[in-house]
C-alpha cells in the first residue's frame, strides 16, 4: 500500500466555493475529482478544482 498525504481540495460546487480535506496519493486534479465524486451527487457540477497540501 502506498502512502497518502493530507490535501485540501478547493472547488466550486454548483457555483458555490467549497473545500474538503482528503487523503490522496498524489496532488493530481484527477484523483481529487474521484474523491469529490464519492461525496457528492452525480448531478452536482464540480468546477475550478485546486489541490494543495494541508498545513
Amino acid at each position: 500500500m502506498t502512502a497518502t498525504t493530507k490535501y485540501v481540495i478547493k472547488y466550486k460546487l454548483n457555483g458555490e466555493r467549497r473545500f474538503e480535506f482528503a487523503q490522496l496519493h498524489t496532488q493530481s486534479v484527477e484523483e481529487a475529482k474521484q474523491a469529490l465524486a464519492k461525496i457528492h451527487d452525480a448531478s452536482d457540477e464540480i468546477t475550478d478544482i485546486n489541490v494543495s497540501k494541508a498545513l
